[in-house]
């Protein structure tokens, strides 16, 4: 049966018009991340929704996005091998030369469609996308820096007509994200951690752990001093947040949802899938109990230095041919990152320079007030000791700050704190910061503590709100009861220290800071990343409408050579994208396209998520939030189209097969 030849919908975007409520967009844009955001020599205000009208090309139906496709073993060409790195190393996100950048001559190659020997019908379907993506590539990109002139009147962009589509990117950047309905009137109690919570670091931060935990290995473990001479420094452009590393090979590798390993790098070179098939028992994942055994979670945000300095050691015993046990490199490494946390070295450095270490925080301050002002109780529980939480405090929000708080707990010890039932809480003397002897009965507000365990809590804590509310308001009844209720939200950076025991155990409300979302969003409305997205789209959507061209039966060798070399172009689009984003990992909530497993950690245990505290100011405190949408599947999220391309993309070097 032949099918008629079908029409092709073409958008040059598409970006959700909506936020949670979003109240009143903010006078000047917040620094929202302490990360260097990768930037792009296209530089443009964001595309409007375009549709693309030349010659036959009209519209079909929709097809689901990128984002939630799955990836199935391709063997690609060597011309793909290395399209987003060069020579392993990571991406540089201002490189327009070489095969870190795509250029108008690379674009030629990115728009060129194959052509099928013998069926006409289907070369149509291939003409119009490849026509579509020169239009778009020419209208949306090249041009985009242009006053206009000189171009194709036959070449017909017609603007949509709904011109606002767009949000400000203020306004993306700082909206609170829900992933389930929360109701902030019904949250009494509101909680905080601390680091990259109340207070965000610089980039120095990170490179005064790196430097210490360095010096460690050299100085503690024998390593060569070489390693202090030959300029290691962290490099804030390779690691982020999400990651593990593989003990037994000292590998970093990104995990989707799944646990598959989406990518990994051994040191600073990308291990080439047969490799990963190899090591990972030929489908590029671990069974549960070798994964848990094998896998060190890479969370938060200091764990970015831990992952620079990993992949450095393991390099330079590469580049020297340095013999090495993976497992000891990886122990060593870990150890020393812990131990200049536990000893408190970089803590002192950062409290005698807070204005070289913290960001400044405008709104913090009216954050809270607005959160007590309303009647919530405010619980201050951080693992950090109190010296340096007061000494943080101090400078983002002044003296005075713990008037603020019902209750301050310092060096807490979580995630113990929430799972162990007999640590009693220590009172700790401010102007010393010694603890005392005495038994801790009652927290009481103005007092500093240390230690304890969410049963301690319920225990000691006052329930009576210190605004004296009416005993008839019914928020405030719960005297004696227990802090196990989605009424008490607590606010953290950490997923795994700070939430996903509130949330498991004890049914607390959830909210993650995730600065991430700030610096990915401006990333992703560059010009040039909308490109690759649709240009993504339009192949997947060709590639659909191919094989409806071609029927039910057998494909011949051609068929499958068309469609092999199609899916290695939707492969370098993603490579693209991913050097955008300015890290050889890519997305850190997306693992080769797939959701990350950070990103389904983050959907799963965290009812909220933003960019930075500050973005509460734009929302009552009786702000009702809803989810975008609880749809996951296909057929869900794009209506009826009940067809899937699975593509497998990974970057592979030329020796890879």
């Amino acid at each position: 049966m032949k099918h008629p030849t079908p029409k092709l919908l073409l958008l040059a975007t598409a970006i959700p018009s909506t936020t949670n409520g979003f109240a009143v967009p903010p006078s000047s844009q917040s620094v929202v991340s302490s990360r260097p955001a990768a930037t792009s020599p296209t530089t443009s205000t964001s595309p409007r929704p375009l549709k693309v009208t030349n010659g036959d090309v009209t519209e079909t139906s929709s097809f689901p996005g990128s984002g939630y496709l799955d990836a199935l073993d391709r063997r690609l060409g060597d011309d793909d091998c290395n399209a987003a790195v060069d020579h392993g190393r990571p991406p540089d996100p201002n490189s327009r030369d070489g095969n870190t950048a795509v250029d108008a001559a690379d674009y030629s190659g990115l728009t060129t469609l194959p052509r099928h020997p013998t069926n006409d019908e289907v070369n149509e379907i291939l003409e119009q996308t490849e026509q579509a993506l020169r239009t778009m590539q020419e209208k949306v990109l090249f041009l985009s820096q242009s006053d206009g002139e000189g171009r194709d009147p036959s070449l017909e962009v017609e603007e949509d007509e709904d011109e606002d589509v767009m949000l400000p990117l203020e306004v993306e950047q700082e909206s609170v994200y829900a992933n389930s309905y929360v109701d902030l009137g019904k949250v009494d109690t509101v909680g905080f951690d601390y680091d990259y919570t109340l207070v965000t670091y610089t980039k120095e931060l990170l490179e005064l752990i790196y430097d210490m935990a360095l010096k460690r290995l050299v100085e503690e473990k024998e390593y060569p001093r070489e390693m202090l001479e030959v300029g290691m420094k962290f490099d804030p452009f390779f690691s982020i947040r999400g990651l593990a590393v593989d003990r037994e090979n000292g590998w970093i590798c990104h995990l989707s949802y799944t646990h598959k390993v989406a990518v990994a790098w051994e040191g600073r070179h990308r291990v080439t899938r047969p490799r990963l098939m190899a090591e990972y028992t030929g489908k590029r994942a671990l069974e549960p109990s070798a994964r848990k055994k094998r896998l060190k979670p890479l969370n938060d945000l200091f764990s970015m230095a831990e992952c620079c300095l990993m992949a450095d050691v393991v390099q330079f015993f590469l580049d020297r041919d340095i013999p090495f046990c993976p497992r000891s490199a990886v122990n060593d490494v870990l150890g020393s990152i812990t131990n200049t946390h536990i000893s408190g070295e970089f803590h002192r450095e950062v409290a005698r320079v807070p204005e070289r270490y913290f960001e400044e925080k405008p709104y913090l301050k009216g954050v809270l007030d607005s959160l007590r002002d309303s009647g919530k109780r405010l619980i201050f529980v951080s693992n950090s000791p109190f010296w340096y939480v007061d000494a943080g405090m101090n400078y983002v929000v002044g003296p005075g700050w713990r008037d603020q708080w019902d209750v301050v707990i310092a060096s807490a010890g979580k995630p113990a704190f929430y799972t162990e039932d007999a640590r009693p809480f220590r009172e700790v003397d401010p102007a010393t910061g010694k603890l005392m002897f005495k038994q801790v009965l009652k927290l009481e507000k103005g007092r500093v503590y240390t230690a304890g365990c969410l049963k301690e809590l319920t225990k000691t804590i006052n329930w009576k709100h210190p605004l004296n509310y009416d005993v008839l308001d019914f928020r405030y009844d719960d005297v004696g009861s227990p802090l196990t209720s989605p009424n008490v939200m607590y606010i953290g950076d950490s997923l795994f220290a700070d939430l996903v025991d509130a949330k498991r155990e004890f049914g607390w409300t959830t909210a993650a800071v995730t600065p991430e979302v700030g610096w990915e969003i401006e990333l992703q409305r560059k010009t040039e990343f909308v490109v690759a997205e649709r240009a993504i789209e339009m192949l997947l959507n060709s590639l659909r409408l191919y094989q409806r061209a071609l029927g039910t039966g057998l494909r011949s060798k051609d068929d499958l050579e068309v469609m092999d070399k199609m899916e290695r172009m939707v492969s370098r689009w993603r490579d693209e994208q991913t050097r955008l984003l300015g890290n050889p990992f890519g997305s850190v909530f997306r693992a080769r396209y797939q959701p990350s497993l950070f990103a389904h950690s983050l959907r799963r245990y965290c009812d909220l998520y933003m960019s930075n505290v500050g973005s509460l100011r734009h929302y009552s405190s009786q702000h009702r939030f809803y989810p975008e949408s609880p749809k996951l599947l296909s057929h869900e999220i794009r209506g009826s189209n009940p067809e899937c391309c699975d593509i497998d993309d990974p970057i592979l070097n030329p020796d890879c097969f």
